[in-house]
């Protein structure tokens, strides 16, 4: 593991307490394909403010639900996604100090990453994204998740069941598959993996939307 540490003069205003490295290219404002930003609009909190007459798309039943996986399968489509602890051991860390001498993450590996604990070392991480489709494997490389961290897949209702709004749904043609995770913690995270016509087109990250 490395571990880099630095301290930076007055760039920032007082009251933040650390800058942001997230990026911000995956935003749904940034989505260009007016279909695929259509279908975004009608489930992601971020399209929010476009859903009006948007239709719910088919969703893919869930299958099973856990703290650290999901998975859902039907109609040909099979989707897994899990999480594993995150080893600092095996990442580059990069370390801000703040105006209030304390130290914040905000680079792994060199790059910003979401997830309700910003500036906190991760516990866990998504591990895999699998997905089949009439039992033929998609490939959804690591980039697409390898900076998703401490994601909740489920919580637990007043009732104590346990429960997720993490979905996968199916364009009304049938060629595009959106995996949608929600939490709603420290601001919210969404991210959305997109399949179309059997191969990874692209992904859809947005946070900060919660009050």
């Amino acid at each position: 593991m490395l571990l880099l540490a630095c301290s930076f003069s007055p760039l920032f205003p007082a009251a933040q307490d650390h800058p942001d490295y997230r990026s911000k290219k995956d935003f749904f404002k940034r989505t260009r394909e007016a279909d695929i930003r259509s279908d975004l609009a009608s489930f992601t909190m971020a399209g929010l403010d476009e859903s009006m007459g948007k239709l719910p798309l088919p969703t893919i039943p869930m299958k099973e639900l856990g703290n650290h996986s999901v998975a859902f399968e039907g109609d040909n489509i099979k989707v897994i996604v899990k999480e594993a602890p995150f080893v600092k051991e095996n990442h580059k860390l990069w370390y801000y100090t703040g105006y209030d001498e304390k130290k914040y993450l905000l680079k792994i590996d060199n790059k910003g990453f979401y997830g309700k604990n910003y500036g906190k070392a991760p516990v866990f991480g998504i591990s895999a994204v699998t997905v089949l489709i009439d039992n033929d494997t998609i490939p959804v490389p690591p980039e697409a998740y390898s900076d998703l961290y401490d994601l909740s897949f489920a919580y637990t209702d007043a009732s104590g069941v346990l429960r997720s709004q993490d979905r996968v749904y199916v364009s009304k043609d049938g060629r595009t598959v959106y995996i949608y995770l929600l939490d709603r913690n420290a601001g919210g995270t969404e991210v959305t993996w997109i399949i179309r016509d059997k191969k990874y087109l692209k992904r859809v990250v947005d946070f900060g939307f919660m009050k």
